[in-house]
């Protein structure tokens, strides 16, 4: 995704995510971006060395919440 664009809705998301795609969503750094797809039970799939979400999967993964978060585990 071009990091100019501004996302407005759901509806301008491709269907399809990859990790730039994430971290702006989420608004993490980009370590924290590869860090979270490679967490257990986060919706992220590989294709060679590419790593995508689909879309739904994404949001449905972010309203169940998820227990494990990288870096929630430390201390402020």
């Amino acid at each position: 995704m071009n990091d100019k664009k501004r996302l407005n809705s759901y509806e301008d998301l491709p269907l399809v995510l990859d990790v730039a795609d994430i971290q702006q969503i989420m608004g993490i750094s980009r370590a924290s971006a590869y860090e979270l797809v490679h967490t257990p039970g986060f919706p992220a799939f590989r294709r060679g060395r590419l790593i995508k979400v689909s879309k739904i999967a994404f949001f449905e993964w972010m309203a169940k919440g998820s227990e494990t978060v990288p870096g929630s585990d430390k201390k402020a």
